[in-house]
C-alpha cells in the first residue's frame, strides 16, 4: 500500500502541494500572530479585542482556521488527485492494471489524508508555538487556554486534524457523484459552512458528539465512494 502512496504522490507532483501548504501554514502563522498581538482583532471604536460570547481564548480561532483552511485544501486535493483523475481518463490506465480497484482507489484517498493530516498537525503546532513565543515578550490580546507540555494537548489536536481531513471524504462523494472536481470543492466550503458556522447562538462546533458523528459519516462516505469503484464504469 505505501508504494501505491508515493506512486500517487509522485504521479500528482506532491511537491507543489508542500509548497502550497508550507505558504498556507505561514499565512496563518502570520495572521494568527497578529490577531493576537498586533491589534488585528480589536474594535476600532474602543480597542478591546471584539470576540463571540464563549471564545476569549486562542484555541477555538486556531482550530476554527486552520480546519478551515486544510479543508478546503484536502478537497482541492481530492477533487485532483481522484474526480480529475476520472475527467481525463487516466484512472481507465489504472484499472487496468492487476490491482483491485478498491485498492487502486483507497491508495488514493490515503495518500491525500496522510498528507493533510501531517500538513494540518504541523500546522496548528507552528500556530500555537509563534502564539506561545510571543507571549514571552508581549500581553496577548486573548487568553492562551493551552498547555504544549501536556500530552492531553497533542491527543486533542491529532484528534481533531483526523476529523477534520476525514471530513473530506464526504465532500469526495459529491465529487463522485456528480462527476464533477467542482463540486468537490464546493463540497468543501458548504461543509465548512455546517461545521463551523452559528445562528444565534446555535452552532455545531462546540458539541462534544459532533466530531463522532462526523467522524462516522465521514467514514461511511469513504467506504461508498470506495464499493462503486468495482461496480462503475470511469466517466
Amino acid at each position: 500500500m505505501m508504494k501505491l502512496i508515493r506512486l500517487e504522490w509522485k504521479k500528482n507532483c506532491i511537491g507543489k502541494y508542500v509548497r502550497g501548504a508550507l505558504i498556507l501554514a505561514a499565512a496563518l502563522c502570520l495572521f494568527i500572530f497578529a490577531f493576537c498581538y498586533l491589534g488585528l482583532a480589536n474594535d476600532p471604536d474602543t480597542g478591546i479585542p471584539d470576540t463571540a460570547p464563549g471564545n476569549e481564548g486562542i484555541t477555538s480561532t486556531i482550530e476554527m482556521l486552520s480546519g478551515m483552511s486544510f479543508l478546503i485544501f484536502t478537497g482541492v486535493m481530492l477533487a485532483s488527485f481522484i474526480v480529475s483523475a476520472y475527467r481525463n481518463k487516466t484512472m481507465d490506465l489504472m484499472f487496468s492494471y492487476p490491482i483491485r480497484r478498491q485498492k487502486i482507489l483507497i491508495s488514493q484517498m490515503l495518500a491525500v489524508w496522510v498528507f493533510n493530516f501531517a500538513a494540518l498537525t504541523v500546522t496548528k503546532l507552528l500556530c500555537y508555538g509563534c502564539v506561545l513565543a510571543g507571549s514571552r515578550t508581549m500581553a496577548p490580546a486573548f487568553l492562551l487556554d493551552y498547555q504544549m507540555g501536556s500530552p492531553s494537548f497533542y491527543a486533542e489536536l491529532a484528534i481533531k486534524s483526523a476529523v477534520t481531513v476525514s471530513t473530506g471524504f464526504i465532500a469526495l462523494f459529491a465529487g463522485l457523484y456528480f462527476r464533477s472536481s467542482k463540486a468537490c470543492v464546493v463540497a468543501s466550503f458548504l461543509l465548512i459552512f455546517l461545521t463551523q458556522a452559528n445562528v444565534g447562538s446555535l452552532t455545531l462546533s462546540d458539541k462534544p458528539v459532533f466530531p463522532v458523528i462526523l467522524m462516522l459519516l465521514s467514514f461511511l462516505f469513504a467506504v461508498l465512494s470506495v464499493c462503486q469503484a468495482e461496480t462503475s464504469d470511469v466517466m
